[in-house]
């Protein structure tokens, strides 16, 4: 059904077959044909309008970027939504708010992205900086026990991912425990792995918690364009902090560093904005369509059920149930699955015979992640992953 606006899936990289089935679109979704377009008018603006462009970046593409991500995620106000070319970069800024001369209690889990995690371990070279992580194993009592230590500490951040990166996982109940956090504390969502993907509403901690997560994945318009939710009020004064910050005063700066009251408290310097462009055209593609994060959503689960039926009936060694990381399949899951291999070795050779059947996914050490997309034939059954074990 939507296979009509991607180009790309029906042409397969140079020496592959032609029948090749996408599954690592968890981490990099193919890009709608719209795109193709939106990246020329950038370059026609850029090119046409040179230093005059960054009137209608600020005062016409920004603002659309925000009003789109805001109605995504039911946030209220749209200006408080800030932007930058990837999500440490907001992160950090944020990070770098709190008194360099101060302790900083730090509470997160042991499943956060990359980043964030070596990133802390660095912060945590300090003699100022603790950081307490709590298991996501096993899941079922996850949220009651990161809230009990949230409550119980007495910490300045509190960091979490709404969908764990490495299993697909969502984090039980996470909007609701950062709803009753304590006054004192920051309290951050990644949602990469869940924005655009999973229906997301974040009214009620809008004015609680940051929010944050980009383009690259699943709104599939590529690296480079990134945003953070800000409560409204925030007084926080970020020691990284750019020239954008005071582009509505450049003709007037005083010497002062001062901060806004909307999203240019926390944001940086010059950018590429052509991701801004494709990921506007995608917004006005799917509104034109009518392809709402709902129904993409459901297009997902039905696609995961005919993965499971195909699954539960072939017999492969690791791509089964007992090898499944999952919490609750129907409920409390991303838009893909993660297999536990048990080894590196077992991940990679197994890599490796799904490629030689046209079959593209990826990897995290032990794991192996398959993902699914709106791209997918609605027919497809996924009996091109298990081969001969059907």
């Amino acid at each position: 059904m939507y296979k009509k606006f991607y180009r790309a899936f029906s042409q397969a990289p140079s020496g592959s077959p032609s029948s090749m089935l996408h599954m690592a679109c968890h981490s990099h979704h193919y890009w709608p044909d719209v795109t193709l377009e939106a990246v020329q008018q950038y370059w026609q603006d850029a090119a046409l309008l040179a230093d005059d462009k960054w009137g209608p970046i600020f005062q016409e593409k920004i603002p659309a970027w925000q009003s789109a991500v805001a109605r995504a995620l039911n946030l209220p106000d749209a200006s408080q939504i800030a932007i930058a070319p990837n999500t440490h970069e907001l992160v950090y800024r944020l990070l770098s708010a709190f008194p360099i001369d101060k302790p900083l209690q730090i509470l997160t889990t042991d499943g956060e992205f990359y980043s964030f995690t070596r990133q802390l371990q660095r912060l945590e070279e300090l003699p100022n900086i603790q950081v307490t992580r709590i298991p996501k194993h096993p899941f079922s009592t996850l949220a009651e026990r990161f809230e009990r230590e949230l409550h119980t500490g007495n910490y300045q951040l509190a960091y979490a991912s709404l969908v764990f990166f490495d299993s697909g996982v969502v984090f039980p109940e996470l909007i609701r425990i950062a709803e009753r956090k304590p006054t004192q504390a920051q309290f951050v969502i990644d949602g990469y792995h869940g924005f655009f993907a999973r229906p997301i509403d974040l009214s009620s901690i809008a004015d609680k918690a940051f929010f944050t997560a980009g383009s690259y994945k699943y709104l599939g318009a590529g690296e480079g364009m990134c945003f953070m939710s800000i409560p409204r009020h925030c007084t926080l004064r970020p020691l990284n902090t750019g020239w954008f910050a005071e582009i509505a005063e450049l003709e007037n700066c005083s010497g002062s560093v001062s901060y806004g009251d909307n999203w240019l408290r926390f944001a940086g310097a010059t950018m590429d904005y052509s991701c801004l462009y494709k990921g506007l055209a995608i917004f006005e593609l799917f509104r034109r369509e009518g392809i709402t994060v709902e129904k993409i959503h459901n297009y997902v689960l039905a696609a995961q059920q005919r993965f499971l039926r195909t699954m539960d009936s072939a017999g492969h060694p690791f791509l089964n149930r007992e090898h499944l990381i999952h919490h609750d399949l129907e409920h409390g899951h991303g838009h893909f699955f993660t297999f536990d291999c048990h080894s590196a070795e077992n991940a990679e050779k197994l890599q490796s015979e799904l490629k030689a059947r046209a079959v593209l996914c990826d990897r995290r050490q032990q794991l192996l992640r398959l993902g699914f997309a709106i791209y997918h034939d609605r027919e497809e059954t996924y009996q091109q992953v298990f081969g001969s074990y059907e």
